[in-house]
């Protein structure tokens, strides 16, 4: 059954590229990631996540939790790449 399972998730995962659908599910998966990682606190300020391109783009309603998550942007990208399993984002912009 185990051998059936892989079969199925590499089949899944070649569809995928094949018909460039990478694009759309990191657009959701990013959502989803902030969401885990950042937790409740900085949930409730977080107005829009959205990305564009290799951007991702963050809307936030406290302009201080925008500054001060502005000083950990590199370790923001690296976490959210990490659980991507590849190098989607490679730009944080955050707004207020």
């Amino acid at each position: 059954m185990e051998g059936n399972t892989q079969l199925l998730s590499s089949v899944i995962k070649q569809l995928i590229k094949q018909n460039r659908l990478e694009y759309g599910l990191h657009k959701v998966e990013v959502q989803e990631i902030w969401e885990r990682l950042m937790g409740n606190a900085i949930i409730k300020y977080t107005t829009s996540v959205e990305l564009k391109g290799d951007v991702l783009y963050i809307q936030l309603s406290s302009p201080a939790l925008c500054q001060e998550l502005g000083y950990g942007k590199e370790k923001i990208i690296a976490l959210i790449n990490e659980e991507l399993g590849e190098e989607v984002v490679k730009k944080l912009h955050l707004t207020s």
